[in-house]
């Protein structure tokens, strides 16, 4: 795709969010639109993880920017045990990714 085309076309803006599944484990994940993932998680339909654990309820999402950094985020975010998880939300220390 060309340069003129490829900026007529928004910019996806990219999102970390976390959700509780019905048996209280956390799921994290990206997505560039939270409500229809969220829905597609309680639906069935998202991820294998979730599939077996709906509903789910979403706890907290981010705008992260580009997919590349949403990915690093979710990885980071991920290497946490469920204490430090629960703590940083508490905390709200990734509000500022």
């Amino acid at each position: 795709m060309n340069d003129k085309i490829q900026s007529s076309f928004p910019s996806a803006i990219w999102h970390l969010y976390v959700v509780e599944c019905s048996d209280g484990s956390l799921y994290t994940g990206i997505t560039t639109n939270v409500d229809r993932r969220v829905s597609q998680h309680s639906a069935g339909k998202g991820a294998k993880y979730t599939r077996s654990r709906k509903p789910v309820k979403l706890i907290t999402s981010w705008e992260i920017g580009n997919r590349s950094e949403a990915s690093k985020a979710e990885y980071a975010f991920k290497q946490n045990t469920r204490k430090e998880k629960l703590r940083l939300l508490a905390e709200e220390k990734w509000s500022d990714i």
